[in-house]
């Protein structure tokens, strides 16, 4: 039916409040897998350094009764080191706005302050995974893991290892993209073996994490596969796993969100903690010294650190995977 003639609506009203709640929703995902796993330790430069060490190969040790002794040469250990990055988030709020009531108080120092120090956490991991080798001059980076694994790694065809090499660590190069496979997980696993690792995580996308599970299905796995009960006469669908245990060990498998978007997603890490740290020069904390000019209030949050790989024979990699999608 028409409206009356000079009904007055809510289109016409000028003084009608408005309906903000004051709970903001915030749904970005926070987690950084591997940098809160991994030891916090103290670097006492922009350019820690360390030494790597191994054994001899083992060889046959049989000598004559009553010889006279020779003596082994000593071979030093290698020295290598990293660059400490400089990570930063700001914000400046105008000091009336500081004052106004805002619904969420989104817009306010100590949300921001909060926000943005989740914000530098996500991209310390970022830098962590990310194929970027090592920089030092004025604008420093931090080598990330791909640059430095070199050892127990599994490419892609035409895909090369990257490595520390003259004070530097270099990127890996791209190969071409294939599927994760149980012979791939297998495959880096008895790498690691060989050479004396003990990896406990395996890192990687959303979607390799979903292409694990489908390993369960593999005819030498299903026979292990259990129904699990909801209680009652409801049976659940078991489609996951977390855990793989195969011939060379045991290893937690998990999905970062940060390495679900491409280029990040193509890696997938094995790691045993004992043989990365993450070196803090300067913590992340607030600058307090910022200058204050003009009506605002200006904010800094800042940290400077480097990654430590104690031996890069402690980790592995699964590169050039998709991890996107079936084809990317």
């Amino acid at each position: 039916m028409a409206v009356v003639t000079n009904t007055f609506r809510t289109t016409n009203a000028v003084g009608n409040r408005e309906d903000l709640s004051d709970v903001v929703s915030r749904i970005t995902p926070e987690d950084t897998p591997i940098y809160s796993m991994i030891e916090k330790g103290k670097a006492k430069s922009m350019h820690p350094e360390w030494e790597t060490d191994e054994l001899a190969a083992p060889g046959v040790n049989a000598h004559e009764e009553g010889e006279e002794y020779d003596f082994d040469a000593i071979s030093p250990p290698t020295r290598v080191g990293n660059y400490t990055q400089i990570f930063r988030k700001t914000w400046i709020i105008s000091g009336t706005q500081e004052e106004v009531d805002e619904a969420g108080k989104v817009q306010k120092r100590k949300y921001q302050k909060a926000k943005k120090g989740v914000e530098i956490r996500k991209d310390i991991e970022f830098a962590i995974v990310s194929n970027q080798a090592s920089v030092g001059g004025a604008v420093r980076r931090l080598g990330g893991l791909p640059s430095w694994i070199a050892t127990n790694a599994s490419r892609g065809a035409s895909g090369a290892n990257g490595g520390f090499v003259s004070g530097f660590t270099t990127p890996a190069t791209n190969g071409t993209q294939r599927a994760f496979t149980k012979s791939i997980l297998d495959g880096v696993m008895q790498q690691g073996f060989n050479n004396g690792a003990k990896f406990k995580h395996v890192i990687g996308s959303s979607f390799v994490k979903s292409t694990f599970v489908t390993f369960m299905s593999d005819a030498n796995v299903a026979p292990f596969r259990y129904a699990v009960s909801s209680g009652g006469e409801r049976n659940t669908i078991v489609a996951t796993a977390d855990f793989y245990e195969g011939p060379f060990g045991k290893v937690l498998v998990h999905p970062s969100t940060i390495q679900s978007s491409a280029p990040l997603a193509r890696n997938a890490f094995f790691l045993d903690p004992n043989f990365v740290e993450f070196l803090w020069l300067r913590k992340i904390q607030e600058d307090t010294d910022v200058a204050k000019t003009g009506d605002a209030d200006k904010g800094v949050i800042i940290g400077e650190g480097t990654l430590k790989v104690s031996n890069e024979k402690g980790l592995g990699i699964a590169a050039d995977l998709f991890g996107v999608s079936a084809t990317a």
